[in-house]
């Protein structure tokens, strides 16, 4: 007798931008202020596609006149922690109908353990997260962590993920927002799954292009060059609209897009 799989398909999703209106860095800027001009600049960096994820880890650390602790990250999610609208009950959504809800991302490890420690996510099974800021391990972490340290982890992570699940090509959903996800969707091309550009940003876009890779839908607010982020609007969206979309996944794969 054949085993039920315990996952039929697999979202993979950033999360700065795409799920939250926040930054990666945002945490570190909280703690100190006088740092946020060189982050944006760092952030605005990697996701362009400018300097690698690696080399903006070298400079964050440079930065740092010392380590964040669990207490200022706490201080920091208890001041700023958001998603965009019914985030969190996409994925439980996602949960209820074995859709492996995976975040994947350059955002910091330690901001998810203690969100997910403070009940401010439903339950994560797989993060993939920066190293940059992490605490020690608790009951409330994914049951799958891995490191992330370069944008090309990205993809490589949502393949593992695939294949220790077996969850077929055709079942799998990529979101990302900025140029640090173009070799997410280009692997995702590649492999036949449903590319979603949330809160598209022009970087996306132009890496789309450059690569002939094709998303499948917009979501949300796409940005031009000539446009700045319009983040009240962007609170509107509701991300229970995405329901559709992957249901048509789950129930007929790539020819129901």
């Amino acid at each position: 007798m054949t085993a039920t799989p315990k996952f039929r398909a697999l979202v993979s999703a950033d999360w700065n931008q795409c799920l939250a209106p926040c930054g990666p860095f945002d945490c570190m800027g909280f703690v100190h202020p006088q740092l946020r001009p060189a982050l944006a600049s760092i952030f605005q960096q990697y996701t362009a596609n400018r300097i690698s994820l690696g080399a903006a880890q070298v400079q964050l650390r440079s930065l740092l006149p010392g380590a964040i602790g669990a207490d200022e990250m706490d201080a920091y999610l208890a001041a700023t922690f958001n998603t965009y609208t019914d985030v969190a009950n996409l994925i439980e959504w996602c949960a209820a109908r074995r859709i492996l809800f995976m975040i994947n991302t350059t955002g910091m490890q330690g901001y998810f353990q203690r969100a997910l420690a403070k009940k401010l996510l439903p339950p994560i099974p797989v993060l993939s997260a920066n190293p940059t800021i992490r605490f020690p391990s608790q009951s409330s972490d994914p049951s799958v962590v891995i490191e992330l340290h370069e944008i090309d982890d990205k993809p490589r992570h949502t393949a593992a993920v695939q294949r220790r699940f077996g969850i077929p090509n055709d079942k799998v959903a990529l979101l990302g927002d900025s140029g640090g996800d173009g070799p997410h969707f280009k692997w995702g091309a590649a492999q036949g799954a449903l590319l979603i550009g949330s809160m598209t940003k022009p970087s996306l876009d132009q890496f789309c292009r450059a690569h002939s890779v094709d998303m499948d839908l917009h979501f949300g607010l796409t940005y031009t060059r000539d446009t700045a982020l319009r983040p009240a609007e962007e609170m509107q969206v509701d991300f229970m609209q995405l329901t559709g979309p992957l249901q048509a996944l789950l129930d007929g794969g790539p020819t129901a897009r």
